[in-house]
């Protein structure tokens, strides 16, 4: 049976889980686990959908469901972001963490070449593998960055040889390249702002330099890349300030975020704007934020012990944590130079020393385990939903078999009179049958106006027709408080066209519940009304964004909106944060409303093939083709098999549940409780 076969699968990721220690798997390890089970429960999803579909159980809603939930189970991807200043060791905590295995560096981190641009790690079988740049000048333009993704032809693209480590690292230098600009270029770029302190030095040509490269992705297909993970690198502060992008979108939709400092420099006062201004703000985003204090081996010499470099550190830690006032246990010390070479050379002790080991089942336990949880939440309610719509079909079919067995029963004994009331009974049925589907027409016209009415509120005209009034208000204009209450003024207005959606889901779903009752009442369906939408998780969504991203409006942006390109930047980039809020809620409606229209459709068309199996029933008894008892024994033995397919339903959606419970008691098992209790110390 597919049940048997399934399992099997099942087991096998929990036997290859415990090939390796949990408490000893790296997060490498346990990723690449958690990747190998989403693709064996998304061919699960599959096998499901084909037995509904043989069992007849399959409609435009569940396909959409189950669509939805194959897609969320093998897209699923993890973020972690990497964020510091200059010179802090990103470049080497990236090789450190997940490259080791190519046995040298990846990612440039010699002195003196660093990443320039944000840099993207991720793979896409529709790309070869390569390195693509998108040159800086289209910054000059104000399309974001994911629009420019959208235009292949507009990136420099560099092929690689995936199996190479070198040819790797040779096209993954290219992100520090950069070019030499003047004053004017710079400020069209953002690179320059008048009158700020932070502005680059010039050089003796009075030229300064700039990153030659706006944003770069490496495709390639590592295997924690393959199974959905994105590594995004970040350059220093300038670099950030400069895309709005990455403040407003990109950071707070990571799903980790690592801040790094040097523990040779502590926390500086560019670290501690980095922290205020750009990653502070988005403590409510979804996923975890961790301070990681690298180079803990700069504090490591032969005149102390052992225990007094651990008391140095335990120090540092205590005070960073009071500086950007978060918990001690955010805080992680390692040194990622070390870590990298321990791994490389498999030395244990270096490895133990480098703590790396903490960070990872930090990853493991706390980012990777929540994860799961979420994507757990999410299939197990829409197994939940699909297995209630098939019940319902079951039900109806139930109810229809147990109409005709009586029908049948009481024909027992009688004459042809009772055969040809039974026959007139079922013409004005099927007459009533037909006065519904016009009314059904009726309340499909009715609910189809509605949801285009919604999908207006929610369109992207709409949504840019406010951020363009916002866009107006800051052209060519120094920063006051008059800004900062147009930027939530415009908020004010793109949540009311969330309260105007919400509106007019409420007016779907009473609609449907007065049409239900009536089709009920008047002509014998068995129609359930829908849940209500609840909007209100989106407009919570649209708080946290301009709570969040007010900071852009904040003094310390003043000379940048002088900048026409960068207010066109920084609308661009509102924009890209506010599409996917806008399309989930308008996919949320339109899901909605086919889940409504799915129980019109299976009820009409088992009516539909009830009257038919019902007068050629009856038309065969007459011609005595089919004999009475037999007939009778024949439907009650279509109840047996609907009681059966029930149970076989029950069974399979149980399976499945029981396939996403087994993955999470694995990351639950490989919780390190020493670790934790060491990082809380």
């Amino acid at each position: 049976m597919p049940r048997d076969s399934s399992t099997k699968r099942v087991f096998k990721i929990q036997d290859r889980a415990m090939t390796v220690s949990i408490e000893r798997q790296s997060f490498n390890q346990r990723f690449d686990l958690y990747g190998q089970w989403r693709v064996e429960f998304a061919k699960e999803l599959q096998v499901f959908s084909d037995w509904l579909e043989g069992k007849g159980l399959r409609n435009d809603s569940t396909m959409e469901r189950l669509a939805r939930l194959q897609e969320k189970t093998l897209e699923d991807k993890l973020t972690v972001a990497f964020v510091a200043e200059f010179s802090r060791g990103k470049s080497e905590m990236i090789n450190a963490l997940f490259f080791s295995s190519y046995g040298r560096r990846i990612m440039p981190a010699s002195a003196g070449r660093t990443t320039m641009c944000p840099t993207e790690l991720a793979w896409d079988g529709s790309h070869a593998p390569s390195v693509r740049l998108l040159p800086i000048e289209t910054r000059k333009l104000s399309a974001s960055v994911a629009d420019w993704k959208l235009k292949t032809a507009s990136w420099y693209s560099i092929p690689l040889n995936a199996l190479s480590g070198d040819s790797v690292a040779a096209a993954v230098e290219r992100v520090t390249e950069t070019i030499e600009v003047d004053i004017a270029q710079a400020k069209q770029l953002g690179f320059w702002v008048d009158d700020s302190e932070d502005n680059p030095p010039l050089n003796e040509a009075g030229l300064l330099e700039v990153p030659k490269w706006r944003h770069a992705i490496i495709n390639f297909p590592h295997p924690l890349l393959k199974k959905g993970m994105v590594i995004l690198d970040t350059p220093g502060l300038n670099a950030i300030g400069a895309e709005p992008e990455l403040t407003i979108s990109l950071l707070p939709q990571a799903h980790a975020v690592l801040f790094i400092l040097g523990a040779d420099t502590g926390v500086t006062r560019s670290d501690l704007r980095i922290w205020q201004e750009l990653l502070n703000p988005h403590v409510d985003a979804t996923g975890m934020r961790l301070v990681v204090l690298n180079k803990i081996d700069t504090l490591w010499d032969s005149l102390t012990s052992k225990e007094e470099h651990q008391a140095e550190i335990r120090k540092q830690r205590q005070s960073t944590a009071q500086i950007l006032d978060i918990p001690l246990n955010q805080v992680i010390a390692i040194s990622a130079q070390k870590a990298l070479v321990a791994k490389i050379s498999k030395d244990e002790a270096l490895l133990r020393d480098s703590s790396v080991r903490q960070l990872e089942s930090v990853l493991v336990d706390t980012l990777l385990g929540q994860r799961h949880q979420l994507l757990n939440r999410a299939l197990l309610s829409g197994l939940e939903e699909l297995r209630t719509d098939a019940q319902q079909l079951l039900t109806v079919r139930l109810r229809d078999l147990t109409e005709q067995i009586q029908e049948l029963s009481n024909l027992q004994g009688k004459n042809s009179a009772a055969r040809r009331s039974i026959r007139l009974r079922i013409a004005r049925e099927r007459k009533e049958f037909d006065h519904s589907v016009n009314k059904i027409l009726g309340l499909r016209a009715a609910q189809n106006k509605l949801l285009n009415q919604g999908f207006q509120q929610l369109g992207s005209k709409a949504v840019k027709s406010e951020l363009n009034v916002l866009l107006k208000g800051l052209q060519g204009k120094i920063l006051t408080f008059g800004l900062q209450k147009l930027f939530f003024e415009t908020f004010d207005r793109l949540t009311g066209l969330l309260h105007a959606t919400q509106t007019i889901a409420d007016q779907m779903h009473q609609l449907s519940i007065d049409a239900f009752a009536g089709l009920n009442t008047e002509f014998g369906f068995s129609l359930q009304p829908p849940e209500p939408l609840n909007l209100a998780l989106y407009v919570q969504d649209l708080e946290k964004i301009a709570q969040s991203n007010k900071g852009q409006f904040s003094v310390n942006n003043a000379l940048r909106f002088t900048s026409n390109e960068f207010n066109e930047r920084l609308i661009a980039s509102l924009a890209m944060r506010l599409r996917p809020v806008f399309e989930a809620v308008a996919n949320e409606l339109e899901l909605w409303s086919k889940s409504s229209s799915a129980q019109l459709d299976v009820q009409l068309k088992e009516r539909r093939h009830s009257f038919l199996s019902r007068s050629d029933t009856i038309e065969r008894i007459e011609k005595a083709e089919i004999d009475l008892s037999e007939r009778l024994q024949e439907l009650n033995g279509h109840v047996d098999a609907l009681a059966q397919l029930s149970a076989q339903l029950t069974e399979r959606t149980q399976h499945l549940e029981a396939s996403l419970n087994a993955m999470l008691r694995i990351l639950d098992d490989g919780k390190s409780a020493p670790v934790a209790a060491e990082l809380g110390s």
